[in-house]
């Protein structure tokens, strides 16, 4: 069928912006309703599609075999681990994810996260009306926080953290020196970042270079046990070095809300069960505002794509 567009991961409470604007512009849109983990039939919806929009789908070389006719691809979200770029690019498919729309969303949950952390609520939760279960609660007008990954959401976060901390360092080697100094921020190598920070905040993509950026090696450079928070995407940190960290007591908490595993399994048990871990379920995206937003930009995304537009959020 020509100018079919199928959305291939639902899960969304409504499709109508999506079914108006691709009717308008002349394609037929179709919409996923079998289960959500059978990526057999998902393929199979989408073998005879020129567009798709997908979340976790995988999308790799196999897959794109099954798809033909496929122009192009837009990710429901930042992440793009999930979509092989170069097999794309081989086929000369499009590719385009959603950035920007949760901005305010993940760096106020990165927020939440931080301070749960360092004021112990999770502790709080003990049944009794007691001080916090920790001695190690600190303040943070005299600390330093690192941002690794200073985009528009790590920027976001050091606009929002400029008030409460003495120093903002920032590890982006897509960013400027000036560009970090406009967010009041100090431009430094990783090493130094690791160092000095006391509380330490991840904003970078998955890639084949963040990849356990947070390893063995990264824990033993922290030298003043700083909280972590990763709202990035799990397997940027390595879980079993940052439960050794943690046990070690070089790390001094960490708050999560990304796994290498999602939903986590029982190898991850030991993380979440430790008492200085606070975690939430890869929910730092979500707001009323950011969900519509996302949903919106990613259909004008596949459109533009289709009809050869340039789009500034294409990865191909």
């Amino acid at each position: 069928m020509s100018n079919k567009i199928a959305i291939l991961d639902t899960g969304y409470a409504s499709y109508t912006y999506e079914t108006k604007l691709f009717t308008e512009k002349g394609y037929e849109l179709h919409i996923y309703g079998g289960p959500a983990r059978n990526r057999d039939r998902k393929y199979q919806m989408g073998s005879d599609a020129h567009g798709i929009l997908v979340r976790e789908l995988l999308i790799d070389e196999a897959a794109l075999m099954r798809m033909p006719v496929l122009k192009a691809i837009v990710r429901y979200g930042i992440g793009y681990d999930n979509i092989d770029l170069d097999a794309c690019r081989k086929r000369n498919i499009r590719v385009a994810n959603v950035q920007g729309y949760a901005s305010h969303s993940v760096s106020d949950h990165a927020l939440a996260l931080m301070f749960a952390c360092i004021r112990d609520l999770e502790g709080s939760r003990s049944g009794t009306f007691s001080k916090p279960s920790r001695a190690d609660v600190f303040e943070l007008h005299d600390k330093t926080v690192g941002i690794i990954g200073i985009g528009r959401i790590g920027s976001q976060f050091s606009r929002k953290v400029a008030p409460l901390f003495k120093r903002i360092l920032a590890c982006d080697p897509y960013k400027t020196k000036a560009y970090i100094n406009k967010l009041g921020a100090e431009k430094v190598d990783l090493s130094t970042l690791l160092s000095q920070s006391h509380v330490i905040s991840l904003f970078c993509n998955l890639t084949a270079e963040t990849r356990h950026l947070l390893n063995d090696g990264a824990f033993e450079k922290m030298e003043q046990v700083p909280v972590i928070i990763n709202t990035a995407r799990g397997a940027v940190v390595e879980e079993r070095a940052l439960l050794r960290a943690l046990t070690s007591g070089r790390v001094h908490s960490a708050g999560l809300d990304v796994f290498e595993q999602e939903p986590p399994g029982k190898e991850q048990k030991a993380l979440l069960a430790f008492p200085k871990v606070v975690y939430t379920p890869h929910i730092a995206w979500y707001s009323n505002a950011s969900v519509l937003t996302l949903q919106r930009t990613a259909a004008q995304h596949l459109v533009g794509l289709l009809q050869g537009e340039q789009i500034e959020d294409e990865l191909t």
